[in-house]
């Protein structure tokens, strides 16, 4: 066995045979797997392995899509051909207009990928699948390309292509522990003896916090019992002279596909059960749960109703086995927070199916720092500290209960709420708060007109509409208050504070003690990595804020960049939350709440300062998202509930109105102000987002030389402003916009400008057609609704409200 190699990938199932191949095809062959059993021998083996090109995100349809390009070459491959069946073609039914509305969405974001979908009426599913019937069935989507594949010649493929490149598989080989050392290099420690390696990567299916612990971290995955069974020959299969196509029911929670001349039917039950929890035998190893089909009856009653052919037929076999879970359900395929030369790719519940795909990202992020695409869907740093155990099966049992169910826009479910709060948070909830979750914090939406007020989920505007128009019109025309809390924001310190920012952050640094500036951070491919605010303190350190969403992103990012810089760095994101207050009254409110002089000369805007708002110290920054005059008071959670007191005692006598997270989201729509990992990816660079004027090129930062590569070759898309002609719909992201037929850009934000009266999108698109002016059609739930480019930041575009 080798003992120095330059990546050691730990687990031998579909995620680690993939990611082993995929480092081989980036350039790096000097890799090695190993694996405490045999290949294929925990989940894997099991899988029912469909392999489908469905996905909520235009990242998980392209790495769908990479998987069956793959596993079509394996298939084809005449020394090792693997048993593929491609393109039986799969439905996922529906019996709601909304569950169609969003397979006509999806069918338009895939179309951006190159993918094409079909929607179809209740008929046309029974015709192409005769078995079933159209009782309660409204229709489906049909994915052309739906399969399925043998798991065991699949890894084994992948495995002996990547050892004709020079990789090395060892098999029963434990990891017994992991050392990383001074230079963040790693052994890792096995029952055959060490292996020094720069690079380490979790592909450990359920035993991942086994290998988890011994590097001192906890990954938010836990595993579900699943359980299929496999019938006897159904005649109607052999009638029907081709091969059945896969079928979805998120009406009845199942899902079957052919197997030989029967059917294989997996259930997804309301009565699921963790496995795990407590531990695993280090003897489960090719092996599977106990039968519990009495658990599945009612879902079992579902499908003979859709099938009545299962009622005829016999039970071959069952398979009751273990499938991972994370929070959302996406897996995480990234780096492992807060540790270098650290990935992970685990939490694959669906992992034969689009486990090529991960692989081909994790690798490509493993060596070359970046994916082709923005894989922040995927990254294990978008859960932080909130991602324990209990949480994550939580969640893990809500999303198998609701696994063929999509989440709809605004659709916050309740599994695992509330996990972060503040001292704000039953204080808001009593004034009418209606609550969505950023980073695991419970964050105000809007402000219920009534107790008993509701909204419908669907892809249209909804009943809070006309709410949030008058939270909207209540900050431009007199003053609101709003609570951001999880808000990033980390403390930096030391004497090369502004000179490791300045190396960093692609723009100009403000230096000036009581200043704040907006900057971009870029990868080294240079294109956009992060958005942040730096706010000079006086007398104190520099404040680094950003998303919530960013904390451990962000965090990873600027130390893997100080080498070399006296600075250190501190979170106060679990300390701090801002109260936002907002609207031209917005002064008078400050003034009668705080001392001191808070005049536009005394305070103008891109100021900070610290300050008492009633008897509650803070750190008052005139900064504005909403696009009106407006200050962010950071406050100690401590001291919250007193700041907000006071603050509502001083705006009484000014009207003073609660605002929410989709009043500050539709606002900032209308100033053209972009949100992070929605319009600001990794895909593109700053002069594509539009963001030229924060760049300065004749300083050095990261990436600048890639930036300069990517300029001389010119744009590959440009961020553009859309209108929309619609009354009825936003532009929901990866909507494709359309030219002449063809794809020509893809919708990044969308919702309705209040103040402006338009239906405003964010779009990237080719450049060619990026002028003001150019006309186009939204692909929006199967319509193509009209749109234009318009002028970037149509309320107040030369921002004198900020200023004022």
């Amino acid at each position: 066995m080798k003992t120095q190699t330059r990546a050691v990938v730990i687990g031998g199932g579909i995620a680690g045979c993939s990611t082993l191949y995929h480092l081989t095809q980036e350039g790096w062959t000097d890799v090695v797997l190993v694996e405490r059993d045999e290949l294929t021998s925990g989940t894997t083996w099991h899988s029912a392995a469909q392999v489908t090109n469905f996905g909520m995100t235009q990242t998980m349809v392209g790495l769908k899509t990479h998987s069956i390009n793959l596993y079509q070459e394996l298939r084809d491959d005449p020394d090792y051909p693997v048993q593929y069946n491609h393109g039986d073609g799969g439905i996922r039914l529906a019996n709601t207009e909304a569950q169609m509305d969003g397979y006509r969405h999806f069918a338009s974001m895939a179309r951006g990928m190159g993918v094409e979908f079909e929607v179809i009426d209740a008929e046309e599913c029974a015709r192409r699948h005769p078995l079933i019937s159209t009782d309660n069935l409204l229709g489906g989507l049909w994915d052309g390309n739906d399969g399925d594949i043998d798991p065991a010649s699949l890894c084994q493929a992948l495995a002996r292509r990547a050892r004709k490149a020079g990789a090395e598989v060892y098999r029963q080989t434990d990891v017994t522990g992991l050392t990383q050392r001074p230079d963040d290099s790693w052994i890792v420690h096995t029952n055959k003896g060490d292996i020094a390696c720069e690079v380490v990567v979790n592909a450990c299916g359920y035993r991942v916090n086994e290998v988890g612990t011994m590097m001192g971290v906890h990954h938010p995955v836990a595993s579900m019992e699943h359980q299929y069974f496999v019938t006897d020959e159904i005649p109607g299969i052999v009638e029907a002279g081709h091969r059945m196509p896969l079928l979805r029911c998120p009406i009845s929670d199942y899902y079957c596909r052919q197997e030989k001349n029967g059917l294989l039917l997996g259930f997804y039950e309301q009565g699921c059960k963790t496995w795990g929890m407590d531990g695993i035998s280090p003897d489960f190893s090719n092996d599977l749960c106990p039968d519990d089909l009495d658990r599945i009856t009612d879902v079992l009653e579902g499908a003979f109703a859709r099938m009545p052919a299962l009622m005829e037929v016999g039970i071959k076999n069952v398979v009751n086995g273990p499938i991972t879970y994370t929070i959302d359900g996406a897996p995480l395929v990234g780096p492992i927070p807060g540790k270098r030369n650290a990935f992970c790719i685990i939490g694959l519940r669906a992992g034969l199916g689009e486990g090529g795909g991960h692989g081909w990202l994790l690798a490509q992020q493993i060596v070359h720092g970046e994916a082709c695409y923005d894989t922040w869907v995927l990254d294990p740093r978008r859960f932080t500290g909130h991602g324990n155990v209990e949480l994550t099966a939580l969640k893990a049992i809500e999303d198998y209960q609701n696994e063929f169910r999509f989440h709809f826009p605004n659709e916050h479910r309740p599994a695992g709420r509330p996990m972060k709060t503040t001292p704000l948070t039953p204080v808001l909830a009593a004034e009418g708060a209606e609550f969505t979750v950023v980073n695991g914090w419970e964050r105000a939406e809007y402000f219920k007109p009534a107790p008993e007020f509701e909204v419908t989920h669907g892809f249209g505007f909804d009943e809070a509409f006309d709410v949030v128009a008058g939270e909207v019109a209540a900050v431009q025309s007199g003053v609101g208050l709003a609570e951001v809390n999880g808000f990033n924001r980390i403390e930096i310190a030391g004497p090369d504070a502004h000179d490791f920012l300045d190396h960093v952050i692609c723009g100009r640094v403000p230096r000036k003690e009581g200043k704040v500036g907006l900057g971009y951070l870029l990868n080294d491919h240079g294109c956009v990595k992060a958005e942040a605010t730096v706010a000079n303190i006086p007398g104190g350190p520099v404040w680094y804020g950003s998303a919530a969403a960013s904390e451990w992103h962000d965090m990873d990012w600027l130390r893997a960049q100080a080498d070399g810089f006296d600075v250190s760095f501190q979170s106060l994101t679990e300390a701090h939350t801002i109260l936002v207050l907002a609207g031209p009254k917005a002064r008078d409110v400050l003034s009668a709440a705080a001392r001191g002089d808070w005049s536009k000369g005394a305070f103008p805007w891109l100021s900070v300062r610290p300050a008492f708002v009633g008897i509650a110290p803070a750190v008052v920054m005139s900064v504005s998202f909403s696009g009106e005059l407006a200050y962010e008071i950071h406050v100690p959670n401590a001291q919250l509930y007193a700041a907000y007191l006071a603050l509502r005692a001083a705006g009484e006598a000014h009207g003073l109105r609660l605002f929410g997270a989709r009043a500050v989201e539709a606002m900032r729509m209308e100033k053209g102000y972009l949100h992070w990992k929605a319009d600001l990816i990794t895909e593109f660079d700053p002069f594509e987002t539009g963001l030229g004027r924060f760049v300065r090129m004749e300083k050095d930062f990261v990436g600048k030389a890639a930036l300069e590569a990517r300029q001389s070759k010119g744009p590959s898309r440009c961020l553009v402003t859309l209108e929309i002609d619609s009354t009825t719909a936003p532009a929901h992201p990866g909507a494709s916009v359309m030219q002449d037929g063809k794809v020509v850009g893809t919708v990044t934000s969308g919702d309705w400008g209040h103040r402006v009266g338009m239906n405003l999108a964010y779009a990237f698109v080719l450049p060619e057609v990026a002028a003001q002016g150019t006309e186009f059609a939204v692909d929006m739930l199967g319509d193509l609704v009209p749109a234009r480019v318009i002028a970037p930041g149509p309320y107040d575009p030369d921002t004198t409200l900020p200023r004022s």
